[in-house]
């Protein structure tokens, strides 16, 4: 297929590169910066613009960090609606508003097109290694349409209802993920603060019920303290504030995931806000003016 891809950042470019793997061309707009030189050539070709890009693929994908960045992709100067017509397909796998996703698939279902909201979790490792879950909003015809195209970006890949249902699925797994890595960081501050090796402590845990790949993953990231970003705490903040937001018009409590955005909060106030989310250690940390790490 001819591919559009808007927004080829920490996740954005492996999975086009992926893509490019399985023997697509993609279309890249500059309208934002120079498309990364190694995705260009013989299946990677640089537009002025999304409008462009969208005249010239079958299908468009963005993956940029917000609802205000997916909107002004879309539907801007020079936006992909203005190369929109009918049997393309707009695939969104940001994350963002489920609200506003129903909003834009409408506009977007207007100029002849269908649209996917498919988000993804699985961070730049699971995009690098075409691991990803995708949590897919849309018609089945649809989804059955581009499912070849899922399968060269991720694994675990599920339609799990229409327009808006992909992102509110997003926001749950970050949900999930926020508090396993507040359970994680917590647990590993009180072993340490107790006088245990935070490390010997995370490799007994994961041979129990307590493993998770958070345990796995992060906790190694916690205890060698590389916060070098793999998701930023400021995009899992964006995300939680959907969830709050989202869960205050519902008229539904989430106080764990409250407190786990105040923890961000206080890594933001600590400079963290480009950290890697396990990265919130440090805010338990500062809490209990002890660092795990004896640094």
């Amino acid at each position: 297929m001819k591919i559009g891809f808007i927004g080829t950042g920490i996740m954005g470019k492996p999975m086009a590169q992926n893509l490019q793997k399985a023997g697509h061309t993609l279309y890249f707009s500059e309208h934002y910066r120079k498309a990364p030189a190694d995705l260009l050539g013989d299946n990677g070709i640089a537009l002025a613009n999304p409008a462009t890009v969208a005249q010239e693929a079958d299908v468009i994908i963005t993956m940029v960090p917000d609802t205000p960045q997916v909107e002004e992709v879309l539907f801007g100067t020079n936006g992909v609606a203005e190369g929109l017509s009918a049997g393309k397909i707009v695939i969104d796998m940001s994350s963002i508003s489920p609200i506003a996703t129903k909003a834009i698939a409408r506009r977007v279902n207007e100029t002849g097109a269908d649209y996917l909201d498919a988000p993804v979790s699985g961070g730049e490792v699971g995009a690098i290694n075409a691991a990803l879950t995708i949590m897919v909003g849309g018609e089945q015809a649809v989804f059955d349409q581009v499912k070849p195209l899922f399968d060269a970006m991720g694994k675990n890949i599920t339609l799990v209802g229409g327009n808006g249902d992909g992102q509110t699925c997003k926001v749950a797994n970050q949900i999930i993920v926020a508090l396993n890595i507040e359970a994680v960081a917590e647990a590993l501050v009180f072993a340490s603060k107790a006088g245990a090796d935070p490390a010997r402590v995370r490799e007994a845990l994961m041979g129990g019920f307590a493993s998770s790949r958070i345990l796995e993953v992060h906790g190694e990231r916690m205890v060698k303290g590389t916060f070098d970003p793999g998701f930023r705490i400021a995009l899992h903040q964006k995300d939680l504030n959907l969830a709050l937001s989202g869960a205050r018009e519902l008229g539904v409590s989430l106080p764990n995931t409250a407190g786990a955005q105040e923890l961000f909060n206080t890594c933001n106030a600590l400079g963290g806000s480009g950290w890697d989310h396990s990265g919130m250690v440090k805010a338990l940390e500062h809490l209990a003016n002890h660092n795990i790490r004896g640094e």
